[in-house]
C-alpha cells in the first residue's frame, strides 16, 4: 500500500513533489507521482497538456500508463516528462485531463485505488489556493481542475502548498493567511538533493527555487518574467483538508457546480472566472529577449566572466538567478542549461551572485 502524489500543475512540479514526498514519509520505495505533461511553449509548442496519443513508449501500470525513459513525445509536441521519469527516483503516471472533469477524476481514482492508499495533492508556490483575482495571477486551471477532480474520486485527499510565493502568482503574505492554523513540515537537504539529477537541466523555476529554499539560499531571485524574495518561510511546506483548499478557489468550486464535459469548456469556465485563458501560455511570462546575438547553427556558449557580467546586469541587484533566466539572457535555450552549468562550474538548483 503506498500513497498517490498528484503534482497540482505539471512543467516541473514532479520534481517539487518528490522533495514534498521525501518529507512526508519514510517510505523507502519511490513514490507514485502523478502530472500533466503541460509544458512551457519553450519545451512543448502546442500550449495543450499532452494526452497518451501523444507519446509513444508508454508503459501501462499502477492504474494508468507510466513515463519511462524510453518514452517520446511525437512531434510537434516536446516533453521533459521522459527525462523526468529517468533522473527523479520516483514513479511517474500521466494524468491526460482531453476527458474532461469526469474522465480525469477516473484516472486519478484508478491510480489511487491501485496503489492502495490516499491521495496527496502538491502545489509548488500556492496559486492552488487562488481567490482568482489576484493581480499577479498567471494559470490557474491546471492546479483547480486537479482539486475538482481530486474531489469527484471520494478518495481522502490532502492539499499541500510548498514554498509559499515562490512562483510569483499570489503574494506570501496573503498564502499565509489562507494556510494559518497549520503546522508545516521543512525538508530536509537531502530530500532536496534527491532532485538535483532532474534540476541539473530542467528549465522549472518554482521547484527550483523551493529546493534552492531547503538547501538554505536567501535573498532576491531574478525569474523569468518578476523577482522573488526566499525568505525563512520558503522552505516550508503547509497542508491542508482538500475541502479547504477548494473553499479558497472559485474555480474549482465552479467545475464541481457545472460539470462540464469537455476541457475546452473547462478552460472556457475557469477563463470566464479569472479572465485568464485556460489553454493559453501563462500571463505575463515571455522570455527575457536574449542579451547575445547567437551563432550561425549551434548557439556559441559565452565564457565564465562575460557570461556572468551580462547576468548581473539583468539581474536588477538580485542575489540569485534561475539558471532558465540565465539562459535567457545569454540567447540560450533551456536545452543549454547543462551546458551553462559547466562553463559557470555552478550545481546548485540556483546561480548566485553574490
Amino acid at each position: 500500500m503506498t500513497d498517490l502524489y498528484v503534482a497540482a500543475g505539471g512543467g516541473g512540479d514532479p520534481i517539487g513533489t518528490l522533495i514534498a514526498a521525501r518529507a512526508i514519509t519514510v517510505d523507502p520505495d519511490p513514490p507514485l507521482i502523478a502530472t500533466y505533461a503541460w509544458e512551457r511553449p519553450e519545451v512543448d509548442p502546442t500550449h495543450r497538456p499532452l494526452g497518451e496519443r501523444d507519446f509513444t513508449g508508454l508503459a501501462h501500470e499502477a492504474g494508468g500508463v507510466a513515463f519511462t525513459p524510453a518514452t517520446r513525445a511525437r512531434r510537434p509536441a516536446g516533453s521533459t516528462m521522459p527525462g523526468l521519469a529517468g533522473d527523479l527516483p520516483a514513479r511517474l503516471l500521466l494524468l491526460d485531463p482531453a476527458q474532461g472533469l469526469a474522465g480525469l477524476a477516473r484516472q486519478i481514482a484508478s491510480m489511487a485505488e491501485a496503489a492502495g492508499g490516499r491521495v496527496r495533492v502538491v502545489d509548488i508556490g500556492g496559486d492552488v489556493l487562488t481567490h482568482g483575482d489576484e493581480p499577479t495571477l498567471r494559470s490557474p486551471f491546471g492546479d483547480s481542475l486537479t482539486l475538482a477532480a481530486c474531489h469527484l474520486t471520494g478518495i481522502p485527499t490532502t492539499v499541500y502548498v510548498a514554498g509559499p510565493g515562490l512562483d510569483g502568482e499570489i503574494e506570501q503574505e496573503a498564502l499565509l493567511e489562507r494556510l494559518a492554523g497549520g503546522h508545516p513540515l521543512t525538508p530536509g537537504r537531502d530530500a532536496a538533493s534527491a532532485a538535483a539529477p532532474a534540476l541539473a537541466w530542467h528549465p522549472s523555476e518554482a521547484s527550483a527555487l523551493w529546493a534552492a529554499a531547503v538547501q538554505g539560499a536567501r535573498g532576491a531571485v531574478r525569474t523569468v518574467g518578476h523577482t522573488v524574495d526566499v525568505t525563512d518561510v520558503s522552505p516550508r511546506l503547509y497542508h491542508l483538508p482538500l475541502e479547504r483548499a477548494i473553499g479558497h478557489n472559485p474555480v474549482a468550486r465552479a467545475l464541481l457546480d457545472e460539470r462540464p464535459a469537455t476541457l475546452d469548456a473547462a478552460a472556457a469556465l475557469s477563463h470566464r472566472i479569472t479572465g485568464i485563458p485556460g489553454l493559453a501560455p501563462e500571463r505575463g511570462r515571455t522570455t527575457r529577449a536574449p542579451r547575445r546575438e547567437p551563432s550561425t547553427g549551434r548557439t556559441a556558449m559565452p565564457h565564465r566572466d562575460e557570461a556572468m557580467k551580462l547576468v548581473r546586469e539583468a539581474a536588477a541587484g538580485a542575489d540569485h538567478v534561475t539558471f532558465r533566466h540565465a539562459a535567457g539572457v545569454l540567447g540560450l535555450t533551456w536545452r543549454d542549461i547543462p551546458a551553462l552549468r559547466d562553463v559557470l562550474d555552478t550545481h546548485t538548483p540556483l546561480l548566485p551572485l553574490t
